[in-house]
């Protein structure tokens, strides 16, 4: 089973392009590489750009998209952030003024609001 997420970057407008990350979307995985490997808006713009995924960051330092299998998952645009965290991941994060900002979105929680939370200093062993 995958902690699922959600990778967006935050438009001039305050809309946000996202697609969905399906495996390890915790900080202490996600978190940490987003902050390593897709650390300028240029990254995560080409990052966004290959649409939904399974992981952003394998063996051979690339992501795992799902139009690799033949699949048409597109990035999504919404609107605002109560748009963005209404899909229902884990983890959500936004690339917002040249930095990352980690959600817990108390998916296991009924009723509980997005939670922001640390992503941990460091890279991983990669």
């Amino acid at each position: 089973m995958g902690t699922r997420g959600r990778i967006g970057i935050q438009l001039s407008d305050d809309s946000i392009l996202s697609v969905y990350h399906h495996w390890d979307s915790y900080p202490e995985w996600l978190g940490r590489i987003l902050q390593t490997h897709y650390n300028t808006r240029q990254k995560v713009e080409e990052l966004i750009d290959g649409g939904d995924m399974s992981a952003c960051w394998n063996d051979d330092n690339q992501p795992e998209y799902y139009s690799a299998r033949g699949e048409d998952c597109p990035p999504r645009l919404d609107k605002d952030m109560e748009e963005f965290f209404s899909d229902g991941e884990e983890y959500s994060y936004i690339f917002r003024n040249g930095n990352w900002f980690a959600y817990d979105m108390n998916y296991f929680d009924d009723m509980v609001a997005p939670e922001p939370v640390e992503i941990p200093a460091g890279p991983l062993a990669c």
